[in-house]
């Protein structure tokens, strides 16, 4: 795939920066002097929220891959990447055919395709359900409908990508739970698509919120999540994330 000439930055939508808009800006902010924003006035809040009911003990698998969509994908790799038991967060997109998995394509948003992050775990170190449960408190917000902040469209649909039939039921039974308990104020809107295949982002939207943290879309929208991550969830946080391949920034 061929990247842009410049890479992908703001239009100002509310509080946040759309992120197509903020992959433009990155060439006028060249030498000029630190953008500087408060973070508590753009993201939203973590809601905490209680552990998966079911969540069946470790399986015997090394590894196990879980796919999920919730918005911008920087933002929601950038938060498994700090998460531990995780070795790799790939952004990607799920839900459509090989030809149109591309950003250009995707960014239409009649493509069937969700910008997704496959997240790489160690099943003994974090079960599926705990990241499940990361996914809805601090990741994304699984109550806005094909949306997710300053971005919209079908593209950016809050989605599971179950990898099989056991991931599925689990993301179900988790969605009850949290419904049941009203733990959002507002209906989940979170959808479970079965066994669509995924396919990695170009090589210029990986690991792009460690590569860009003075971003203004990063620094209004993901930089947060990673700041709720380390406090609702400080027993899975680690500081040095775990970029693409493997490779531990720091």
């Amino acid at each position: 795939m061929n990247q842009p000439s410049t890479p992908p930055a703001p239009r100002v939508a509310g509080r946040a920066f759309s992120r197509r808009a903020a992959l433009a800006a990155l060439t006028l902010l060249a030498g000029a002097a630190a953008f500087r924003v408060v973070p508590s006035l753009a993201a939203e809040s973590a809601v905490v929220i209680p552990v998966p009911a079911d969540d069946p003990a470790a399986a015997t698998a090394a590894s196990e891959t879980a796919v999920v969509a919730g918005g911008c994908f920087w933002g929601v790799q950038g938060v498994f990447q700090h998460v531990k038991g995780v070795t790799n967060a790939v952004s990607g997109y799920a839900g459509g055919d090989e030809k149109s998995a591309n950003y250009d394509s995707v960014g239409g948003g009649r493509t069937g395709h969700a910008e997704a992050v496959a997240i790489t775990y160690d099943p003994k170190q974090i079960s599926y359900g705990r990241i499940l449960q990361i996914y809805f408190s601090v990741a994304h917000n699984p109550t806005e409908l094909n949306r997710q902040g300053p971005d919209h469209g079908t593209q950016y649909r809050s989605t599971i990508f179950a990898q099989n039939a056991e991931q599925a039921r689990i993301a179900k039974a988790y969605i009850d739970q949290l419904g049941k308990a009203r733990s959002f104020g507002q209906p989940i809107v979170t959808t479970i698509e079965l066994q669509k295949r995924f396919f990695p982002a170009e090589a210029y939207h990986q690991d792009y919120l460690t590569r860009n943290p003075s971003q203004p879309y990063i620094v209004f929208n993901d930089l947060p999540k990673i700041e709720n991550l380390k406090k609702v969830f400080p027993d899975r946080y680690r500081a040095a994330p775990v970029l693409v391949g493997g490779r531990t920034s720091g």
